[in-house]
């Protein structure tokens, strides 16, 4: 426990939830509204920090990912903290890396993203806040999720129902490009999130 709450410490985040400094054995590999993510150098461990204001999101994602632990489309967990979350570290692309390097996202990707969530749902929990940015293909063409913090709200998230439903309509057609500018998907999810975009509301 002492060494990642070592490394965690070294992390130094100022009143804007800007990085000012870590040490040299992590490598900044995300950051989210809530934390920054970190690989260990020389392993495949990632630590998930938060901002000094997110703790009690910490909390919630810890508490939600030890539901998860049997299910390995989700990371597996080794230790969690008041602020941080060490788990696995994914190597591979998230659906939204793979629109914009031209990988492709096949219907048998869709329907194992969608086990996964039932199986998650089978919990008890309520899959929510699902986006192109929290759902890996991995290297070995597994599928692996993460950001869990949502998963036990109430509300009705139509955001994975919805993305499936681009996937049929249009996504899999042949005219369809299956390399996107990453500009124009940052647009259609800033449309989206504004429900500008009437059939997907």
């Amino acid at each position: 426990m002492g060494n990642y709450l070592e490394l965690v410490n070294s992390v130094i985040i100022n009143k804007k939830n800007r990085l000012i400094s870590h040490d040299k054995s992590l490598k900044l590999v995300g950051t989210g509204r809530s934390a920054f993510v970190f690989r260990m150098r020389s392993s495949n461990k990632a630590i998930k920090v938060f901002f000094p204001d997110f703790t009690h999101i910490a909390k919630e994602e810890a508490e939600i990912y030890k539901l998860l632990q049997d299910i390995n489309y989700f990371p597996s967990i080794y230790e969690t903290g008041l602020n941080y979350v060490v788990m696995d570290y994914v190597d591979g692309y998230t659906l939204f890396e793979c629109m914009t390097h031209g990988r492709i996202i096949t219907s048998d990707h869709i329907n194992e993203i969608d086990y996964a969530l039932s199986l998650a749902s089978d919990l008890g929990l309520n899959p929510s806040d699902i986006h192109l940015r929290n759902i890996f293909i991995t290297s070995t063409d597994e599928i692996k999720l993460i950001d869990v913090a949502r998963f036990r709200q109430m509300k009705d998230c139509r955001q994975w129902s919805n993305l499936k439903k681009a996937h049929r309509q249009f996504y899999r057609k042949r005219f369809f490009l299956k390399k996107i500018p990453y500009p124009f998907l940052n647009i259609v999810a800033f449309l989206y999130k504004k429900g500008l975009i009437p059939y997907y509301r």
